[in-house]
């Protein structure tokens, strides 16, 4: 009994060699800014109350090389109490990646949708560790949709770009 063996394939290129198909590599991440501020230790470690936490972030995109592009992902995350600021901590993480092929409408939506997604799971464990190493609890921040957020930004833009300017 003989295995028989496929060799019905197609391949995808062209008759130059050329290759055209997208490509989109995550090249690397790091840690480009990393701030934490304790104000009020030690008395913050014996304060009763629970403090509010704020939490912001912002997306940026920037251009880097001819097929290299920087996402960063910036997160800003401060815990007042009643008695003052317990902590504040700014992280701006940021990957490069690297793009070959990619039509430029589908530029814009990876690096302000997917390219965050990826690397916010690392930009969260650094976040928390910093805030566990500062004396408090590691905070666990819940998963974002970046998609969702990057769909909604996206209609709020097109909803403002219809309506008029201003009054005269």
């Amino acid at each position: 009994m003989a295995d028989e063996v496929d060799t019905n394939f197609t391949v995808n290129s062209q008759m130059n060699g050329a290759d055209t198909a997208p490509q989109i590599a995550l090249i690397s991440q790091y840690v480009k800014d990393l701030s934490f501020e304790n104000p009020n230790a030690p008395a913050c470690y014996q304060w009763q109350d629970q403090p509010q936490i704020d939490v912001q972030f912002n997306i940026g995109a920037d251009k880097v090389g001819d097929e290299v592009l920087e996402v960063s992902l910036k997160i800003e995350v401060k815990a007042v109490a009643p008695q003052g600021t317990a902590f504040a901590v700014e992280l701006l993480y940021a990957a490069l990646f690297g793009m070959r092929n990619v039509p430029e409408d589908q530029v814009q939506p990876f690096m302000l949708a997917e390219a965050p997604r990826l690397i916010f799971p690392f930009a969260r464990r650094v976040l928390a560790d910093a805030i566990r190493d500062g004396g408090f609890p590691p905070l666990l921040l819940d998963p974002i949709d970046f998609g969702a957020l990057y769909l909604q930004q996206a209609q709020q833009m097109e909803t403002t770009a219809g309506e008029p300017a201003g009054h005269a």
